[in-house]
């Protein structure tokens, strides 16, 4: 089980490196029970002014504050490496060094980036689509009945083979309750 000491141990290491630091196999485990082991011993102890009282509640407060600092600086260091991810293409520096949900925040946030970087080259080219299709054309599948949309107007009732073009997120409704289908451009 992980202390105090292992916790400072590690946010000094993670503090005088450039590169994300590898972690225990279950840090994160570990120090959640950590924590609980520290908020459970102070709300044992009932001598508020036992010098021994204090310390436990300063040494849990410290022991948030360094946890939080540790997260921080991994999150900076991800942010560092994904820019450099999409930059270069090269994207497994520290990848094995990375806890399970760095890992997948790290892949999202490349995704969000190599977007970015798509429509900037889209804009650029004057091919810029900033308006997504508001509406969408749905043939209905089955009967439906007048119902509220989006905007709280009431539309409808449709019979089954009829044409529609509907707000997008209304249409996305239809068609993943089954009531309808998008038309094939």
């Amino acid at each position: 089980m992980l202390n105090y000491n292992d916790v400072y141990e590690i946010l000094r290491k993670e503090k005088y490196s450039e590169i994300l630091q590898p972690l225990p196999k279950d840090f994160l485990k570990d120090v959640g029970e950590y924590l609980n082991d520290r908020k459970e011993q102070s709300a044992k102890d009932e001598d508020m002014f036992n010098e021994s009282v204090l310390k436990n509640k300063k040494q849990l407060e410290n022991s948030i504050a360094l946890f939080k600092e540790i997260i921080l600086r991994r999150k900076k260091k991800l942010l560092n490496l994904v820019f450099v991810a999409t930059e270069t293409g090269i994207m497994k520096r520290d990848y094995e060094n990375m806890m399970p949900f760095e890992k997948e925040m790290f892949d999202n946030l490349v995704r969000a980036f190599e977007e970015g970087d798509k429509m900037l080259t889209r804009i650029m080219q004057g091919k810029n689509e900033t308006h997504k299709e508001e509406n969408t054309m749905i043939i209905f599948s089955q009967d439906v009945d007048k119902f509220v949309d989006m905007s709280g107007n009431t539309i409808g009732p449709f019979s089954s083979g009829e044409l529609a073009n509907l707000d997008r997120v209304v249409s996305e409704i239809l068609i993943s309750d089954g009531k309808a289908r998008k038309v094939d451009d």
